[in-house]
């Protein structure tokens, strides 16, 4: 069997965080299975779809790179496929137009709900004839009702194991407003079975709806899908997600410096794991080991800490002209004239950046020195008299490299030569504040290789006048 699986999000919202899981599972499943992964935009709701959100799920999936075989499939461009579908319930007595009214389906609700009795449709316009469902149409509005049969609907959930509901309790639901405006569980029913889906992958708030669709595709004679239905995403306190959050989209996690391979590792173990407990997944290996059985049925928990260690993981260990690339966005445009420079000081730096934001705080000292306070230049207890002979012997030191043997090697040698004779704290610190301006920096070697000659003399000296006046 050819495995095509598909992600099928309205564009009514923000891509969220539990959107991109879902697709990624869906991804990592069509990989796993040598199958296909489609996108399918399900915008038939037209009051409430909008462009920007359409652009807002492509972009994520982009970003994260989760790329779809074959073109985009917009329901908003189906509709005579719909139609067609619509009229054949229509003329099979498999569907019914319904003449009710807002106000007289509410009082039926509330009877219902006094009687402590679930609210479903009592099927009152069930017994119109067709021909007179088209006379009354010419003054009226109506809907489209499916005639859900009475029985028991039973399916295998992949992850939920055997799943039963009583299609009584359901009651006719509507499939459409009109022959041009079909409703979600029918046009769900219908895509997948024209796009030849063989497992539907989603969130658990979808189940209420498997029943539904399986009884439209057993009407239309239509083979239903695997099924398989992942847990919800709850916050910390192991509640539902709160609409603030879930107003998120996925790409503000771009913005705020989260690099996509440490989102997609957070995101694959929400709700899954792999054989070995580990932490840090490739996406080979996600691929790899991807397997539906081994999904969780408990909800899946939001930990933001978690996913910020991830992110400084990846960071450290992404390559650092890979990680540089990552990095243009939030770097200040004047210092990119500076290539050969960034890229040193993404180097030395990058070990210490938990998101890419902190990347132009962290290191704006290269580019300005602080007026920072002339007591941090002082080790611990150090006398202001003992920190000043050190930095000029330091200065000393560093004067006396010619420019062209100014390397990385050379500058190491002969400060560490120092070191032996003064102590490292008392000769390291003090250099290292002199040349940051900062309590916490990279070490004073590597500062000085990124700074050069020039620039660390001029920085040694700021801090000599400092103590000097002190």
């Amino acid at each position: 069997m050819s495995i095509k699986v598909r992600f099928a999000p309205s564009p009514t919202g923000p891509f969220s965080v539990g959107n991109a899981r879902t697709a990624l599972f869906n991804w990592l499943f069509a990989k796993h299975e040598g199958g296909e992964f489609l996108l399918r935009i399900e915008d038939t709701d037209k009051e409430r779809s909008e462009k920007k959100f359409e652009d807002d799920i492509i972009h994520g999936l982009e970003w994260l790179g989760l790329t779809s075989n074959g073109e985009i499939i917009r329901q908003s461009e189906r509709s005579e496929i719909y139609k067609t579908y619509l009229n054949k319930l229509l003329e099979g007595g498999l569907a019914y137009w319904c003449f009710c009214t807002t106000e007289e389906l509410e009082i039926e609700r509330q009877a219902q709900l006094s009687q402590g009795l679930a609210p479903k449709y009592s099927g009152r316009c069930r017994g119109i004839s067709h021909e007179e469902a088209q006379k009354r149409l010419q003054n009226e509005t109506a809907v489209i009702r499916f005639k859900m049969p009475e029985k028991t609907i039973s399916f295998h959930d992949i992850v939920r194991g055997k799943v039963e509901f009583k299609t009584a309790l359901i009651g006719d639901i509507i499939i459409a407003k009109n022959l041009k405006e079909p409703l979600y569980n029918f046009t769900a029913a219908i895509d997948d079975f024209e796009m030849k889906i063989t497992h539907v992958i989603r969130g658990e708030d979808h189940l209420s709806n498997t029943p539904k669709q399986i009884a439209l595709q057993e009407a239309l004679g239509f083979n239903h899908p695997h099924y398989a239905h992942l847990p919800l995403i709850l916050g910390p306190d192991r509640k539902k997600l709160s609409k603030r959050f879930l107003e998120h989209s996925l790409l503000d996690y771009k913005n705020a410096g989260y690099l996509p391979q440490a989102l997609m590792n957070f995101l694959v173990l929400l709700g899954w794991h792999p054989e070995e407990d580990k932490e840090i997944l490739g996406i080979g290996e996600m691929i790899k080991e991807f397997n539906l059985k081994r999904v969780q049925k408990g909800g899946a928990i939001m930990n933001s800490e978690k996913l910020e260690w991830l992110n400084a993981h990846y960071i450290k260990t992404l390559p650092t002209n890979e990680l540089f690339e990552y990095l243009k966005p939030f770097i200040p445009a004047f210092w990119l004239n500076q290539e050969t420079m960034i890229k040193k000081i993404v180097e030395v730096e990058k070990i210490r950046l938990k998101r890419l934001t902190d990347f132009p705080k962290q290191t704006s000292f290269f580019f300005m020195l602080s007026d920072y306070p002339k007591d941090l230049l002082n080790w611990k207890e150090t006398e202001n008299s003992v920190t000043l002979a050190n930095l000029k012997k330091i200065s000393e030191i560093v004067k006396k490299i010619p420019t062209d043997e100014f390397l990385k090697e050379g500058i190491e040698k002969n400060i560490m030569a120092l070191t032996k004779e003064k102590g490292r704290g008392e000769v390291l610190w003090p250099l290292r504040v002199a040349l940051s301006g900062e309590e916490a920096s990279p070490g004073p070697i590597e500062l000085i290789d990124i700074l050069g000659k020039d620039e660390t003399v001029a920085r040694i000296e700021i801090a000599i006048k400092k103590l000097k006046n002190g």
